[in-house]
């Protein structure tokens, strides 16, 4: 389902017009330009939203009937889930557990938070899937050249750096097996699988 697609059912669903909506949904897509298959949907988690969608929009928007509308809402119920045929919100780990490892790791994101170690906000950030998956692979979703320029500015106001970077989203989405969930829903993530089960 594309941007505009999502924005028809926020306003169905919440009233006002596309214009109210696009902006997010076309956000929350951003990362089409990294990966152009379903790979691509690592912001469409709770992590995505509670550190991404949300630093940049707000936690309330209000549409064009004067209606306030929950962000976190919107990008959960109209986007995440219609994307995912309505039956699960996938997690960073699911991403993350996509990522093949490789021996490296360690030292590349090393090397590359080394430019930001001194900077307590940023790292907070940078860090964060660390923090919610515990795998040192999940790091790739910030450490790379993508999050530095398009999302950091927007998320904290930092500047665009302009330099060689030695991690781009091609270094893990080249790692990154596609797994039959990703393909719309077609089957449940692990982190879904009580759901699945329930539903058996």
């Amino acid at each position: 389902m594309n941007a505009y697609k999502h924005a028809e059912l926020s306003v169905k669903r919440r009233g006002g017009e596309i214009e109210d909506y696009l902006a997010i949904h076309d956000f929350m897509d951003s990362t089409k330009e990294l990966c152009s298959d379903n790979r691509h949907r690592f912001l469409h988690t709770l992590w995505g939203i509670k550190r991404v969608v949300i630093p940049v929009f707000g936690r309330v928007i209000t549409n064009s009937n004067g209606k306030e509308v929950n962000v976190k809402d919107l990008c959960e119920q109209d986007h995440i889930l219609a994307d995912f045929k309505n039956r699960f919100i996938p997690n960073l780990a699911d991403f993350t557990s996509a990522i093949e490892d490789d021996g490296d790791d360690q030292k590349k994101i090393n090397a590359f938070f080394e430019h930001y170690k001194e900077d307590k906000e940023l790292c907070e950030l940078l860090l964060s899937p660390l923090a919610n998956t515990g795998k040192l692979k999940s790091l790739f979703f910030t450490h790379n050249s993508w999050f530095i320029n398009e999302m950091v500015p927007k998320i904290l106001k930092r500047p665009i750096e302009i330099r060689d970077f030695s991690i781009s989203p091609a270094d893990f989405f080249d790692r990154m097996k596609f797994e039959l969930w990703m393909d719309n829903g077609a089957a449940y993530p692990r982190s879904a699988k009580n759901i699945q089960n329930h539903i058996s």
